[in-house]
């Protein structure tokens, strides 16, 4: 017998396998775009499927209006806001769409306080109670509402730190840890109080404290970690989104959260590990916190500078050519001119390729989609464990707007605040080359002794510009 409970089910296992297909897409470079449209097709499909449940259920007109007029005003938005957002902009405005999940999942728990806790003479309350399970219903609310609180502020939060609107730097409050351990262990004990009598100054109160929380577990950590930050709130809204799911009875957005959440967290551990951090100490606010500062006031002396026309001329003659690329180079859009030089340089026999690390920009993966829009080979584009043995012996590294991702104190001054992160070895190289707007530290609020090396010059302003002069002053392939 045809049931429409069946064929929503049916197009929810759909749609799960599609976004199963996307994560697998998106781990390739050449697979990306098929990824992409496999996850706006499992979203077309999850969300088709549940208007027809809604309109099944014989919901009112009122909230069916309402319903389509939401889907409506959020695809506009979301249409706008990726047409216009610039590329350096994206980390901000990844932050920014985790702390809606989270909000999300705050006003889901909050209902379903007031559709049963609340109101224990109603239909689905006296469901719950005749099958037992409103004791897992009330944790199902504490524990969602914490979770998506937490990842509403700490969104939030890194949302402001990577649009410079607050400053990068970790927050230090006294027993900073003990706070954040404090807090878990008051949400234990109220999650087990709320469970035996759901009381509604209970939810108010976790409600509070995670908020508070969110806010602090970001805050502590510095502008080295932001990236980590990211991918870490990313499995928050994933986590979210499934204790929504278990809310509301949804399947798809169980599947759908725990895929977000698990994908995010793994995420997290691989680049903590590239990093040579603990995941843990991360996410307990930032790495090197009593170091903080060190090293911003010894003198390593005078740095050298050098002109459009010096570099193209060492561009000219070298053989070995390898471009560590970072942030800076998003905010200058210089990645279209870097792909022309790669294109110049590689037509005059030159071996050129690139350094990437886990953390450069702001995002996961942030530099690798630069130059992939910019139509740079993917087979020049090497991970940092794959060409740090390499530097030894190339002629020219290109350093363009990288900072803390090039610092050698990571590897010489073990009282760095980012000692012991593994960092590209460009100093290694005969002649490092460094595009900077100026002489300031790096994100994380480090002085980089690589300027004031002897094999180092510095190339002062825009990057693009720079690069365009250098495309200018590079003198046409000898003819044999």
């Amino acid at each position: 017998m045809f049931r429409l409970e069946n064929v929503a089910t049916a197009a929810y296992v759909v749609a799960a396998l599609l976004f199963i297909l996307a994560l697998a897409g998106l781990s390739k470079h050449e697979t990306s775009r098929a990824g992409n449209t496999f996850g706006i097709a499992g979203m077309a499909v999850a969300l088709i499927a549940t208007i027809v449940l809604a309109i099944h259920g014989q919901i009112e007109p009122l909230g069916l209006g309402l319903l389509v007029v939401a889907m409506i005003v959020g695809a506009l938005i979301g249409l706008w806001r990726a047409k216009v957002v610039e590329m350096t902009g994206m980390p901000e405005l990844i932050a920014l769409l985790h702390s809606f999940v989270g909000l999300a999942a705050v006003l889901v728990g909050w209902n379903g306080y007031l559709h049963v806790e609340a109101d224990p003479g109603s239909d689905e309350a006296l469901k719950l109670a005749a099958e037992g399970m409103s004791g897992i219903h009330s944790a199902e609310v504490f524990i969602g509402v914490f979770i998506g609180a937490v990842t509403f502020t700490g969104s939030i939060v890194a949302n402001l730190k990577l649009s410079a609107r607050i400053k990068s730097a970790p927050l230090m409050l006294p027993g900073k840890n003990l706070l954040n351990i404090g807090a878990l262990i008051v949400f234990a004990v109220l999650t087990v109080w709320f469970v035996i009598d759901p009381q509604l100054w209970l939810l108010v109160v976790v409600t509070v404290l995670a908020l508070l929380l969110g806010w602090h577990l970001v805050a502590s950590i510095g502008g080295g970690d932001m990236p980590v930050v990211v991918s870490m709130l990313n499995s928050y809204s994933g986590w979210a989104a499934a204790a929504s799911g278990f809310l509301l009875g949804n399947d798809l957005l169980i599947i759908t959260g725990a895929l977000v959440g698990s994908s995010g967290a793994y995420l997290s551990y691989i680049m903590c590990k590239a990093m040579n951090r603990s995941f843990i100490s991360v996410i307990a606010g930032g790495f090197g916190i009593e170091n903080t500062g060190a090293g911003s006031d010894v003198d390593y002396g005078e740095h050298r500078e050098i002109n459009a026309e010096g570099v193209a001329e060492l561009l000219a003659h070298a053989n070995s050519v390898i471009i560590t690329p970072g942030y800076g180079m998003a905010v200058a859009q210089a990645q279209y001119g870097v792909a022309d030089l790669t294109r110049k340089l590689r037509e005059r026999g030159v071996n050129v390729r690139f350094g990437i690390h886990p953390v450069a920009g702001r995002l996961p993966g942030h530099m690798n989609v630069l130059l992939a829009e910019a139509k740079v080979p993917y087979d020049i584009v090497l991970e940092m464990d794959e060409i740090n043995d390499d530097f030894d012996g190339t002629d020219v590294v290109l350093v363009i707007g990288a900072n803390d991702t090039v610092n050698p104190a990571a590897a010489e001054d073990p009282g760095s605040p980012i000692a012991g992160m593994p960092v590209l070895q460009v100093w290694n190289a005969d002649n490092v080359i460094v595009f900077k707007r100026s002489m300031a530290s790096g994100y994380a609020g480090v002085q980089n002794p690589l300027f004031f090396r002897d094999n180092t010059q510095m190339l002062f302003g825009d990057a693009r510009d720079r690069v365009n002069d250098i495309l200018a002053a590079l003198p046409a392939p000898e003819r044999v």
